[in-house]
């Protein structure tokens, strides 16, 4: 016969599988949306990370590569593929010259903004799952 904590325990690795199912399923289907507006997911969230700050509209190399969890010289290389692409632009910090700001253009404006209404529902639907993981007591 089990335990009562034995019982605690199934739930736990219940609560984490569904959250684990629901985290992947959302990141699929950022994926897949990503994929039809003609980028890549981490286009998307290079773009997406411009905007993470408040009261300015850019984000310097080493704020992406840590939004990321990327080495920097990688997301010079991502940045790069994004300013080919049309979607951002580099510009000298004008209060750091050791600094480049990563600035959305139109065109990755106009992606970012149709791909984040795309997300808004699936990123509320997650936050629902997190929150009840939360009070039932499970975790990720």
């Amino acid at each position: 016969m089990a335990s009562p904590r034995d019982t605690i325990e199934k739930q736990h690795l219940e609560a984490l599988s569904d959250f684990r199912f629901r985290l992947r399923s959302f990141l699929r289907f950022s994926e897949d949306a990503a994929r039809a507006e003609g980028i890549t997911v981490l286009q998307y969230q290079l773009m997406l990370h411009t905007q993470a700050f408040p009261g300015r509209e850019w984000a310097t190399v080493s704020e992406i590569a840590e939004r990321l969890q990327a080495q920097p010289h990688g997301v010079v290389a991502l940045v790069s593929r994004c300013e080919e692409a049309g979607l951002v632009k580099r510009k000298p910090s004008t209060t750091d010259r050791r600094q480049v700001e990563i600035h959305l253009l139109a065109a990755g404006r106009r992606k970012l903004e149709r791909l984040a209404l795309l997300h808004k529902s699936q990123v509320a639907d997650l936050a629902e799952v997190v929150a009840l993981a939360s009070a039932g007591g499970g975790g990720a």
